[in-house]
């Protein structure tokens, strides 16, 4: 029996020992099990704060940069601060929101930009017409009145017409001007007129062609484009300063109008973008042009788009910068031979100066024969020109008047004309005594008529 009991003790003692074992492991898988689930909630808290600081970050900082890269494209947009801590669906989905946002920034942007250029577009064409029939009006007064400042008036109205036809090209609107086929040494001339420091400008004329012109849906175009351009030169450089134009022809590639001034210059952005808006691009946002928009080069920009010119922009050997406006070959054309130039346009600038042809020619005794007989017919060598002689002024008068006038010497003669006709008319209720504009000065009375044709 003592076997037995002894069997039944070792049995207990085994059964109590695994249960021991067993309460042991299950405790230590509890212990771990509660480990890792601990571990699991800590991880899941962080991936949720990560996860709000990050839309935090979007809704603060990213999406408004990814809308500031639209107009700035040098601004940075950050990305993720913790990509470790987001898994990659959180990643994902807020890069796609930040896309989204983007998209609907540029769509939105563009709803408004085209109910803003409508806008303008409509407008510009009213007051470009009545700008236009102002226009006329003061040049019905200045063939009635004598008044300087009619001048003057016309002239603010030209510039005010200038930026009205830049707003309308800039809103895809027509120029609101139809021209014939016109001489390219006259519209550079209108260009300058369109410029508040018109004075300044200096055109330089290198055609091989004078009658060289161009055709008429490019005539306006070009002259809007190249007043831009040098609006721009002239606002940027000093006052003191001259603005050079140079017009020339080169072969089958058309003409070019170059302009240099002696300004303040460009840094490497600014030069990027402005190439960039010279270039021509599709599209052009009116909230891309800065507060007041600078819209020069992006009018430029446009016409280069509509009728295939070209304008690159480098540094000048002035100091400033130089902008080069090419006209292509198709463009061109040349006047007929019965059309007359205006009398203010620069005349070609020869390259070499023309040699003096020869008046007389007298013959010259042939070296006779050996045999003493006289040579049967006269050879011909050529003497230097007699000099010429010297003109009386009153062959000179008529020459120094075909010479053109600056705008400051028409405004003098408009000046002395308008005081001429006052002490006309101061005296003419005084028969008995003598007018003496009348003898006194005969020359002020021929400049004046001069003015007046």
């Amino acid at each position: 029996m003592g076997w037995i009991v002894a069997v039944i003790a070792v049995a207990a003692a085994v059964a109590a020992a695994v249960r021991a074992q067993n309460a042991a492991r299950a405790e230590n898988i509890a212990l771990a099990r509660a480990e890792l689930a601990e571990r699991q909630s800590r991880a899941a808290e962080a991936r949720t704060a990560a996860l709000t600081d990050e839309i935090r970050q979007l809704a603060r900082n990213r999406i408004p940069a990814a809308a500031l890269a639209l107009s700035h494209p040098t601004a940075k947009v950050p990305g993720l601060r913790e990509a470790d801590e987001v898994d990659g669906d959180s990643a994902r989905l807020l890069t796609e929101a930040v896309q989204a946002a983007r998209k609907a920034v540029v769509e939105e942007r563009g709803r408004v930009d085209a109910a803003a250029r409508a806008a303008m577009r409509g407008t510009s064409a009213k007051i470009q017409s009545l700008l236009n029939q102002s226009q006329q009006l003061l040049h019905d007064l200045q063939h009635e009145y004598d008044d300087p400042r009619i001048l003057q008036l016309d002239f603010r109205n030209e510039l005010a017409l200038r930026r009205t036809q830049a707003t309308a090209v800039l809103c895809d609107a027509w120029p609101g001007l139809a021209r014939q086929n016109s001489p390219l040494v006259e519209i550079v001339l209108g260009a300058q007129s369109r410029v508040a420091g018109y004075e300044r400008v200096k055109v330089a004329n290198h055609l091989r062609d004078e009658r060289l012109a161009l055709v008429a849906r490019a005539a306006e175009p070009l002259a809007i484009a190249l007043a831009e351009l040098l609006a721009n030169a002239t606002a940027y450089s000093h006052p003191d300063t001259d603005v050079q134009v140079t017009v020339q022809q080169s072969g089958g590639r058309g003409a070019f109008l170059v302009v240099d001034d002696a300004g303040i210059g460009m840094d490497d952005d600014a030069l990027d973008r402005a190439r960039a808006l010279l270039a021509g691009p599709p599209e052009v946002l009116l909230t891309e042009l800065g507060d007041p928009p600078q819209t020069g080069f992006a009018v430029v920009g446009r016409l280069v788009l509509q009728y295939g010119f070209n304008c690159h922009i480098e540094a000048s050997p002035f100091g400033g910068m130089r902008t080069i406006l090419r006209v292509p070959a198709h463009l061109l054309t040349v006047m007929e031979d019965d059309r007359s130039l205006s009398a203010l346009a620069p005349k070609p600038v020869q390259a070499t100066p023309s040699l003096p042809t020869p008046t007389e020619q007298e013959t010259a005794p042939v070296p006779q024969p050996a045999g003493g007989e006289a040579a049967a017919l006269p050879s011909r060598r050529r003497r230097a020109p007699r000099p010429a002689p010297a003109r009386s002024a009153a062959d000179t008068a008529p020459a120094r008047e075909q010479v053109p006038r600056t705008p400051e010497e028409a405004g003098a003669s408009w000046a002395a004309l308008q005081q001429g006709t006052l002490n006309g008319r101061s005296v003419a209720g005084r028969p008995s005594a003598p007018a003496p504009d009348d003898h006194d000065h005969p020359d002020d009375r021929d400049e004046q008529g001069d003015d007046q044709t």
